[in-house]
């Protein structure tokens, strides 16, 4: 592929927009939106039909222990793959184009290769990574986990849905149960294009993000312990309310976690009240914090923050437990990839801005041990996980022209 060939080269936007639309129809919801867990009826059907599309390009597939499909575009040269992808399962009542758009991406980078009989030089690989959203099988990005070392295999195939069902009775079930050997071991890079999920592109009217991170987090489960008494019988002096602490302590963490840093977001997303009765003031109350940053340092003052709320003073006489869930660090992507992929923004003269992302991708697995990069794409609204969803059909065509300008620019340097 030389110079010339690159900059006439575009996808087709229609066939995406069509493509896109007939994977929505394998688990479509009344409101527009998809259902299609992990290992269900709907998400074999999704992955047959991807194979069918893999296989009219001529390209070779093969299947992994943990059921991610891999699918191969010969090239001249025997080198380790580009590879594209991202994930085919959703949410229940999720949306048309979050972890499928990366899927078709490659997809249409393929059949744009094909149709213009252009056979790379290094070969080009098409992944769709199982169980990404932990919608049915916990936890999250379970497959691209195992592949990096991050999960251990044998627990999650005997991670359960919420009827018992095994991940590995599950990957069977499907018939997508692979052989270890066909694992993705090495690759010349990889390259992930996502929905944003947040509201910043549209925000600022630019195409394309840049993804330079995947943000550090940590979570923190807080108890607070009192006793429960009548509500109509017992003096306010006297009780030990769980609950009034609990407000307290969420307030004063609020206040004190705004102040670190603008960047920050961090969110009390799960909270359970005892005994929950209208009439008993309660006596045990358990919610979360949990804070995101791609400074490690400010990770670390959020920690501090969090670990002196044992200490608070108002603490309605009851006593306060902090306990750490679990973190991650932030995931820096590939710099030189990241570099190619802003170049490949300009080159098409599509406005962009690099940026980080703080939700968890697939890409933040394979990072560990391939050269990785991510493509942001708007989310109108910043709507995602929902049916309401909505990337516009243009913006799709954009971030898949940046992943194909992207492979050939690889193909002419790699």
């Amino acid at each position: 592929m030389n110079r010339l060939e690159q900059q006439k080269l575009r996808i087709h936007g229609e066939r995406l927009r069509n493509t896109l639309e007939e994977f929505a129809n394998f688990g479509r919801t009344e409101n527009n939106g998809v259902t299609r867990l992990a290992l269900s009826n709907e998400d074999r059907l999704a992955r047959d039909y991807f194979i069918s599309c893999c296989k009219e390009l001529g390209m070779t597939i093969e299947v992994d222990d943990m059921g991610n499909i891999y699918a191969t575009l010969a090239g001249l040269e025997d080198k380790p793959p580009i590879v594209l992808g991202s994930h085919l399962d959703s949410v229940k009542k999720g949306g048309r184009f979050d972890g499928v758009l990366g899927v078709v991406a490659g997809l249409e980078v393929a059949r744009t290769l094909v149709e213009h009989k252009i056979v790379p030089h290094i070969p080009l690989t098409i992944v769709n990574f199982t169980n990404e959203e932990g919608a049915r099988f916990e936890p999250a990005i379970m497959s691209s986990g195992v592949l990096a070392g991050g999960f251990d295999r044998s627990i999650m195939l005997q991670s359960t849905d919420v009827d018992g069902i095994t991940f590995g009775q599950a990957l069977q079930s499907v018939g997508y149960e692979g052989k270890i050997e066909s694992r993705l071991k090495e690759a010349s890079a990889f390259l992930e294009l996502h929905i944003e999920q947040g509201p910043i592109l549209e925000r600022e009217s630019v195409s394309i993000g840049v993804v330079e991170s995947v943000l550090g987090m940590v979570c923190y489960e807080i108890e607070v312990t009192g006793e429960s008494d009548h509500a109509g019988t017992t003096p306010m002096d006297m009780r030990k309310d769980a609950l009034f602490a609990a407000t307290t302590i969420i307030t004063d963490a609020r206040r004190k976690l705004r102040t670190l840093d603008d960047d920050l977001v961090f969110t009390m997303g799960r909270m359970n009240v005892y005994p929950n009765i209208t009439t008993v003031i309660p006596n045990k109350v358990v919610f979360t914090i949990e804070a995101r940053h791609k400074i490690p340092a400010i990770i670390q003052k959020v920690e501090e923050i969090i670990q002196g709320l044992t200490q608070i003073p108002d603490n309605e006489g009851c006593e306060i437990r902090v306990n750490k869930l679990w973190d991650r660090s932030t995931v820096w992507f590939d710099q030189s990839l990241v570099h190619q992929v802003e170049k490949s923004a300009q080159t098409l003269g599509y406005p962009y801005r690099r940026m980080d992302s703080g939700a968890g991708h697939d890409a933040q697995f394979i990072a560990s041990y391939i050269p990785t990069a991510m493509i942001f794409v708007q989310s109108i609204n910043g709507k995602s996980h929902c049916e309401e969803e909505l990337t516009l059909w243009e913006d799709c065509e954009k971030g898949v022209n940046v992943v194909l300008e992207t492979v050939i620019s690889l193909q002419n340097t790699l």
